[in-house]
């Protein structure tokens, strides 16, 4: 099975079937590790991702159990988070040495590449009690799928495709409000927002894309395009966060640093701003009509 849902299933039957497999994957990385523990918590933490969106379309019939999951899954995340966010750092210096516009931004991100890497290395050889999270998040795990299996929905086919068009609807009208605020001021938190509706929205496409599989695909990657642009706003800003509490990372590199970033930010800004109108160009309660319209259709 893949992240989607199908039309002609049962939606209870459905729904546990797609949450239940990011589960068990989630479970089964983390117990396995085949590409090693940091390569498969980051696995695990996309899955929770995933998970969290799922839920989120269906927070309207559910929303004790989408409150109370969200919660699980977000705290699990966390925990796990302390490596990847190390290791996100030195991907997101790489990046900025890639767009440096000079010699001496080159020369002080590579400094700083060096100091973040050697701070991520540190992070990996201090987690010592990294075995004991990770046996902790699969405890978690398994109590997730234990309220999973609990959870249930109207299975009419009209009052499920009215399910989906209602929680589409919702995520547009975050999305559409974050991308109004944006549109207004270069906050961080304002373009971290834009990010996490344009997560859902990518993720809830996959979810749905039986409804119309070209379309739903093609829109799809133009989503992932933005959260991509968008992944690189967040990621600078944590570096720069980071940097202003630990000003010794940057040291005398830290003026070449500010000028690349100002720069980037700007650039970044602009770009999510156009990738987001057009991701984002239908109104809400037209688009998630049509979606329901759809779904009815795909189902006959």
């Amino acid at each position: 099975m893949t992240f989607a849902f199908h039309p002609k299933r049962p939606f209870t039957e459905d729904f546990r079937a797609v949450g239940g497999e990011q589960i068990e994957r989630a479970i089964a990385m983390l117990e396995v590790q085949p590409e090693g523990v940091h390569e498969a918590i980051h696995d695990a933490r996309k899955g929770f991702k995933r998970l969290r969106s799922l839920y989120r379309l269906v927070a309207a019939d559910a929303p004790l159990f989408q409150r109370q999951e969200n919660a699980r899954f977000r705290a699990m995340a966390r925990s796990l988070s302390t490596f990847r966010d190390a290791a996100a750092l030195v991907e997101n210096a790489g990046y900025l040495r890639r767009h440096a516009a000079s010699e001496e931004q080159q020369l002080a991100l590579d400094k700083i590449c060096s100091i973040l890497a050697s701070r991520r290395d540190r992070i990996a050889e201090d987690e010592g009690d990294l075995d004991r999270k990770i046996e902790e998040t699969i405890v978690n795990c398994r109590k997730a799928h234990a309220a999973l299996a609990h959870v249930s929905f109207h299975d009419g086919r009209r009052k499920s495709a009215r399910r989906l068009a209602k929680g589409w609807r919702q995520t547009l009208r975050r999305a559409a409000r974050a991308r109004a605020a944006c549109a207004a001021s270069s906050d961080t938190t304002l373009f971290h927002d834009l990010r996490k509706g344009a997560q859902d929205y990518r993720m809830q496409l996959s979810l749905l894309r039986e409804a119309w599989p070209s379309a739903m695909r093609a829109k799809r990657t133009e989503a992932s395009e933005l959260v991509d642009v968008l992944g690189h706003l967040n990621d600078i800003a944590a570096l720069m966060s980071l940097v202003d509490e630990r000003p010794d990372l940057a040291g005398n590199s830290r003026e070449h640093l500010l000028s690349n970033v100002a720069a980037r930010q700007d650039e970044l800004r602009r770009e999510a701003l156009k990738r987001a109108d057009a991701v984002f160009l239908d109104r809400p309660r037209r688009e998630s009509r049509t979606l329901e319209l759809l779904w009815l259709e795909a189902g006959r």
